[in-house]
Parts: C-alpha cells; sequence; structure tokens
C-alpha cells in the first residue's frame, strides 16, 4: 500500500530528516498512555534517523520551547486540551506546524455529544442518546436512562481510553455508573447499548488501514482492555469481508463530518441482530504504544512504527510548507 506521505512519496520535496518536538504526557487522566505513546514515537522518529526530542507540557509551558530549534510538534498528548484543540490552537498562533487534525476537528472529535449531532446532520447511523448532568436528581437521571431500555452505556462525555465508560443492565446498576463517569467530568452521555462486534478503522487522513475485530473479555472494550489487550483479543477482518469495506465506507464519511486530518481513528459496532454498522466515535490523537490499535492496524498494512511516524510528521510539515 502507498502511504499518503514518505520520504521517497508525494513530500519528497522535503528534507530526508528534520527536528521533531513530540508533545506528550499533560495533565489528564490519560497522562500515563500519553506518556507512553510519545516515548514509542520518539524512539520510532529516531529510528527512522529523525531528531527527536519529547517535551511534557505538565512540566514546560509550550511557549518556553525553543520551536526555532524544531521542523515539527508531533502530538501524542490524550484527553485534554492536548485532544481539545486547545494545544493545536496555541501551536497555530505559535506558528508550529503540528501532527493531526485541526483545532475544531478535535474539539468536535473529542465531545462525544458534539460528535454524535455531526454524524445525524450527515445522517449517518450512530446508536441513540441523550445528554447527562451528574448533578441532576437520581431519579431524574434514571428517566432519561430508562428511555433506551436496559442495558444502556454511561459514558463521559470528553474522555478517551473508554475511561469512565460503564455498562449498566438495570435501573439499581445507574447511581454506581452515574459516579464512576462524573470522576471525570459532569457532563455525561447515556447511549443505547447495541450488542455486536466491536470494529476499529484506522485512517490515514482518508486512507484506511485494514479493520480490526475487537474481541474483549467483557462486554466492553474498556481502559484496562485498551491498555493491556489479551493476544488473541484484537485480529485484522479480511479485506474483502463486506463488513470490512462498509466499515471503512464509514469511517471516512465520519472523519469528513467532523473535518479530522492525519491519523484517526474511528470506533463502530456491528449489530449481532441486523448485521447493521453504528458509529461510536472518532479519535483524534489516537494511542501511539506498543499496544496500541492505531500502530497495529498499520502494521497489517505492511507500515512499521517508524514509517508511520515519519509519514505523519511528513505530512504535517508539508502541509505547512504548502499553506
Amino acid at each position: 500500500m502507498t502511504m499518503f506521505a514518505t520520504s521517497t512519496g508525494p513530500h519528497a520535496e522535503l528534507p530526508a530528516f528534520f527536528d521533531v518536538a513530540v508533545l506528550a504526557g499533560g495533565v489528564s487522566a490519560e497522562r500515563a498512555v500519553s506518556l507512553a505513546s510519545g516515548r514509542a514515537v520518539q524512539a520510532a522518529l529516531c529510528q527512522f534517523g529523525h531528531f527527536a526530542t519529547l517535551f511534557d507540557p505538565a512540566e514546560i509551558d509550550l511557549e518556553d520551547i525553543a520551536w526555532r530549534n524544531f521542523d515539527v510538534g508531533f502530538i501524542c498528548l490524550h484527553g485534554g486540551a492536548g485532544e481539545n484543540g486547545r494545544v493545536q490552537l496555541q501551536l497555530e498562533e505559535i506558528g508550529v506546524p503540528y501532527t493531526g487534525s485541526q483545532p475544531l476537528a478535535c474539539r468536535l472529535a473529542m465531545s462525544k455529544i458534539a460528535a454524535k449531532e455531526r454524524f445525524a446532520r450527515r445522517g449517518l447511523a450512530t446508536p441513540e442518546s441523550i445528554s447527562l448532568r451528574a448533578g441532576d436528581p437520581t431519579p431524574q437521571l434514571l428517566q432519561q436512562v430508562a428511555r433506551f431500555g436496559f442495558p444502556a452505556v454511561i459514558k463521559p462525555d470528553s474522555q478517551g481510553s473508554s475511561l469512565g465508560v460503564g455498562l449498566v443492565a438495570a435501573p439499581d446498576d445507574v447511581p454506581d455508573a452515574i459516579a464512576n463517569a462524573k470522576r471525570f467530568e459532569s457532563v455525561l452521555l447515556a447511549e443505547r447499548y447495541v450488542p455486536g462486534r466491536e470494529l476499529t478503522v484506522t485512517l490515514l487522513d482518508e486512507q484506511p488501514l485494514p479493520v480490526l475485530q475487537i474481541e474483549p473479555e467483557r462486554a466492553l472494550f474498556d481502559y484496562e482492555n485498551k491498555c493491556t489487550p489479551q493476544p488473541g483479543s484484537i485480529r485484522a477482518l479480511d479485506e474483502s469481508d463486506p463488513v470490512s469495506v462498509a466499515a471503512q465506507t464509514l469511517a471516512v464519511e465520519a472523519a469528513r463530518a467532523l473535518g479530522t486530518r492525519g491519523l484517526v481513528r474511528v470506533d463502530l459496532i456491528a449489530d449481532e441482530a441486523t448485521g447493521e454498522l453504528w458509529l461510536l466515535e472518532v479519535n483524534a490523537v489516537p494511542g501511539m504504544t506498543a499496544r496500541s490499535l492505531a500502530p497495529l492496524a498499520a502494521r497489517h498494512a505492511g507500515i512499521d512504527m517508524s514509517m508511520l511516524c515519519d509519514a505523519l510528521a511528513r505530512a504535517a510539515l508539508a502541509t505547512e510548507v504548502h499553506a
């Protein structure tokens, strides 16, 4: 397969190697995963031949980085300011090219509520949902969740890695699920639970990589499953599988609806009763650890980690050069 940017591809006019500032860590609930992503990206870029330095925004302000010494910023900040568009906007104000989506697309992808509104406008299938305020009276919350029947899913609006996500099988489960989700934020989402095959599609711009099917031990692919997937729990679908083709098409449409660019991961579910595909969410800053889904999908496409990181940094720099 042909990458959207390589040292010998469409952006070959760029230098063979350049200086990259890898941004990882931060203060969000996903700090540990972010640092792991940043270290993996730093190592991959150096393996390719680039010069990569890791900066943790929890320890240094972005304005204090000597950007004149770097060609591009590689964003590995999961959750919080690194994923809701604030860091991207700050880098634009400084004048630094960066990997991934622009501020508005990041903000839309980060908010599950906002993303679902965009999906609905485009006529893209996404499970019925309702926004909740964690501070509302318990009877009111129970009434809102019960509109979908049970089981249902409760999740924070703007958290990644499935943090705070809970499956409620009955009304008695709702208070505990609300309490768990509101540990991360007060704006929550209740969503109709769709049993079926969990799928994820990684995109390089609008180029889909092999579809991965996730087979977690639990009913939901939660934080623990995502960060420490067990061998055999994730497999690539055959490219000729009709579900694979349909999932890739829907993922591209979801990314277009939000206006994302660069590396994006789209999560879906194939209804076990009807086979219909449902959009769950779009991750504009997907994990880049050794166990993360996006690099795994790239490997199934014959793209190793160093090639992937080179392509992403190169595309970001090329976008700036040709802007």
